[in-house]
């Protein structure tokens, strides 16, 4: 689904070569500032690189933007779930749809009925603790609103996700959905790149794993 190779960005990271398959988690290990967020970044459009290439099936691809990535089936997951993965003002319903938006439209409109149906499907499938479709993300615990974040990524159907640190500041709970979530996903045959700084979780859901 992903291959990298011999990717580099000046003064960032240099000579890096992966390559990631449907159905397998690779995880990405290694020390804080080590370039495993900025290699995400990179890839999802979010940071310029300068050096190697980048192949998504097969052909040659780089996002200028996340939304160039989103139309490519490339999905990202934050580690700053409150800076970059949701917008706190908004709500449940709002969060999600929000990369595939343009699925839930009718002419000019938005199809509010399809919105809602595809919201409640998710909360349900997702076991997301709300109020309601409609109650900001703001007021739900760090792991419901890391659901909200993941079902926003989901929506948008990606061939390969990326997760940086997709369980940190949540509950054991929670860590333990979030585990299962991933799980299932390379199950279904998702490629997923999974960046962790707790090796117990890289070394128990990884199939391959990477150290930066």
């Amino acid at each position: 689904v992903l291959k990298v190779e011999k990717l580099g960005s000046a003064g960032k990271f240099s000579d890096i070569s992966f390559s990631v398959k449907a159905g397998e988690i690779v995880g990405l290990a290694g020390l804080m500032g080590a370039g495993r967020t900025e290699i995400a970044r990179a890839i999802f459009g979010l940071d310029p690189w300068d050096e190697g290439e980048i192949t998504i099936k097969q052909i040659p691809f780089k996002a200028r933007s996340p939304w160039e990535a989103i139309e490519k089936g490339i999905g990202y997951v934050s580690e700053d779930r409150k800076g970059l993965g949701f917008i706190p003002r908004m709500s449940v319903k709002d969060n999600i749809t929000l990369s595939s938006i343009t699925n839930h439209r009718k002419g000019g409109f938005i199809d509010t009925h399809s919105e809602q149906s595809i919201t409640e499907k998710m909360i349900a499938d997702l076991k997301i603790k709300t109020a309601g479709i409609g109650q900001h993300v703001t007021f739900l615990s760090g792991g419901n609103q890391q659901k909200v974040v993941i079902g926003r990524v989901l929506l948008a159907a990606p061939d390969l996700i990326i997760l940086d640190e997709p369980t940190r500041g949540v509950d054991v709970g929670a860590k333990f959905e979030i585990y299962k979530l991933i799980r299932s996903l390379a199950d279904q045959g998702m490629a997923v790149i999974m960046i962790s700084s707790e090796l117990p979780e890289i070394l128990g859901l990884s199939d391959r794993i990477l150290v930066l």
